[in-house]
C-alpha cells in the first residue's frame, strides 16, 4: 500500500510566506488575467485551475479569463494585502486578520509525509486530506470536463509554469510552488466513488454523443519524483481501469510514464486513453535551464518511443513556446521531426501564457538569463497575459504547417469516440453509473 494512504505521519506546522501584490511596474495587474484566492467554505481539496502551462498555451486549452468559477482565475482583480513576517511593524498576520479557511486551511494542518529521500534540496512533502479526487472544469474555454491531480505543486520547477497560483488558494506564495508539495490521500477510494457519482457518459458539450473527458496532469504533473514514493497517480490508474467506456488523457514531461504501461495498455482497450509528453526543446542545457528538474528531453524523447511501440496513442507538446528563446528558425520544426520519428500520433504548440504569479517568477529570470529580451517581454506580458495576437497566429499558422508535412493529427487527442459500450463496473459502493 502506498505511504500516502497512510493516516501514521506526525502533524506539522511550516511558516507560509503569504502572496503580496509586487509594486514594481514589471508586474501592474491585468484585469484579463489575476492570480486567483481561496473561496470561503471551500474543503474539497480541488485543484482550481483549468489547465497548466503546456495546456493553456496549446490546441487543448485555451484563455480561462472571465470565467466566473474558482477552476480558473477570476475576472476581477483583488489587492492583496501585504502580510506576514515581512510586513511593517504593527501590522497584522494574516491568521489574526483573516482566519483561514477551506483548503488554506487543510494545508495549514496537514501533517509531514513520510519521504526516503535525505537530500537537503528536496522539497518537503505533506499529505492533503481532500474530498473528491475528481474536480470539475466548469470552464467552456477548454475541451474536457475533469482534471485529476494526484499532487499539488510540482518538483520540476519549470520557469514558466502557469500553474503557480494553485499554491496561493492556499495561501502560500507560488514560490513555493517547488518546495512544498501537497501529496493528496486516499485517491483511490475517492475516485471510485466520484466516477461513479459524477462522471457522465453523455457530455453535454459533446450534445450526448461522447463521454466526458478526463485530462490527468493539469496543474501539476502527475510523474514527478513524488511518484514513486507516494505512487497516487498509479492508484488512480489502477482504479480506472476497472471500468470502460471513459475518455482519458495524460500529460507529462516525465520518462518515469513508461513505469506504468502495463496499466494504459489495459485501459486503453476498454476506454479512449490518450497520452502526451511535453517537450518544449532538444537542446539540453536550454532545457535544464527552463525546466530545471525535468528529465533530460532525450529520456522523453525515449518514452514516447517505449509508448508508441507498445501500442498507444501518444503525443508530443512543444508548449509553452516561448518567445524569443525556443522559436527560433527550424528549432519547433527540430522538436516535431523528432517526435514524428519517435512514433508521436500528434502535435501542437502553443505560445507561453503568463499569469500575475507566474510573471512574478518567470520575468526576473529573463532580465537575468536573457536581458536582451527584458524590453520585449515588459512590453507584451506586463499589461497582458498573452503575446500579442499577430505573433500568436504567426505560431499557429507554423504549427499547422508542421501537422500537414508530418502527417500529424488533427485532432486533439481526445475527440475521437469511443466504440466500446458504455458501461460500469460495480465497485461495491452501491452504485453504477447511469448509461
Amino acid at each position: 500500500m502506498p505511504p500516502v494512504l497512510s493516516a501514521s505521519a506526525r502533524t506539522v506546522g511550516f511558516r507560509r510566506r503569504y502572496v503580496r501584490q509586487s509594486t514594481a511596474s514589471l508586474f501592474p495587474v491585468s484585469p484579463n488575467a489575476t492570480s486567483p484566492k481561496p473561496r470561503a467554505g471551500d474543503s474539497s481539496g480541488a485543484i482550481h485551475i483549468t489547465h497548466v502551462d503546456t495546456l493553456a498555451s496549446s490546441g487543448l486549452g485555451g484563455s480561462t479569463s472571465g470565467c466566473p468559477t474558482a477552476d480558473c482565475p477570476p475576472p476581477a482583480s483583488q489587492e492583496a494585502v501585504p502580510h506576514g513576517p515581512e510586513s511593517h511593524a504593527g501590522d497584522q498576520t494574516l491568521s489574526e486578520a483573516v482566519p483561514l479557511v477551506g483548503i488554506a486551511r487543510l494545508a495549514a494542518s496537514s501533517p509531514a509525509a513520510d519521504s526516503r529521500r535525505k537530500s537537503e534540496e528536496r522539497p518537503e512533502y505533506f499529505l492533503l486530506p481532500v474530498k473528491s479526487i475528481l474536480n470539475r472544469c466548469d470552464s467552456k474555454r477548454v475541451p474536457f470536463e475533469w482534471t485529476i491531480n494526484p499532487y499539488r505543486g510540482c518538483e520540476f520547477g519549470c520557469q514558466y509554469c502557469y500553474a503557480r497560483y494553485t499554491h496561493e488558494y492556499m495561501e502560500i506564495d507560488g514560490g513555493e510552488f517547488e518546495r512544498k508539495i501537497f501529496v493528496k490521500k486516499d485517491a483511490a477510494p475517492l475516485l471510485a466513488y466520484d466516477v461513479s457519482h459524477k462522471y457522465s457518459y453523455e457530455s453535454e458539450s459533446s450534445g450526448g454523443e461522447r463521454p466526458d473527458h478526463i485530462a490527468i496532469g493539469t496543474a501539476t504533473d502527475p510523474y514527478q519524483p513524488a511518484e514513486r514514493e507516494y505512487g497516487v497517480t498509479r492508484a488512480c490508474l489502477e482504479e480506472l481501469v476497472k471500468r470502460e467506456g471513459l475518455s482519458i488523457s495524460v500529460i507529462t514531461k516525465s520518462n518515469q510514464v513508461v513505469r506504468d504501461i502495463d496499466l494504459f495498455k489495459r485501459i486503453a482497450e476498454r476506454s479512449d486513453l490518450s497520452l502526451n509528453i511535453t517537450i518544449t526543446t532538444l537542446r539540453t542545457r536550454l532545457a535544464r535551464l527552463l525546466e530545471p528538474r525535468a528529465p533530460r528531453p532525450d529520456l522523453r524523447l525515449a518514452a514516447v518511443r517505449q509508448l508508441s511501440d507498445a501500442g498507444l496513442r501518444v503525443g508530443v507538446s512543444a508548449s509553452p513556446l516561448i518567445p524569443g528563446i525556443t522559436d527560433r528558425e527550424g528549432e519547433l520544426e527540430a522538436v516535431a521531426e523528432a517526435a514524428h520519428n519517435a512514433g508521436a500520433q500528434s502535435f501542437w504548440s502553443g505560445v507561453l501564457f503568463l499569469m500575475p504569479s507566474s510573471a512574478r517568477q518567470f520575468l526576473p529570470f529573463i532580465r537575468e538569463k536573457f536581458p536582451r529580451l527584458t524590453k520585449q517581454y515588459e512590453e507584451w506580458y506586463t499589461k497582458d497575459a498573452y503575446a500579442p495576437e499577430k505573433y500568436r497566429k504567426m505560431i499557429a499558422d507554423r504549427v499547422a504547417r508542421i501537422k500537414q508535412k508530418y502527417g500529424f493529427d488533427v485532432r486533439r487527442p481526445h475527440e475521437k469516440r469511443h466504440t466500446i459500450p458504455c458501461a460500469q463496473m460495480k465497485l461495491g459502493w452501491g452504485a453504477t453509473a447511469a448509461l
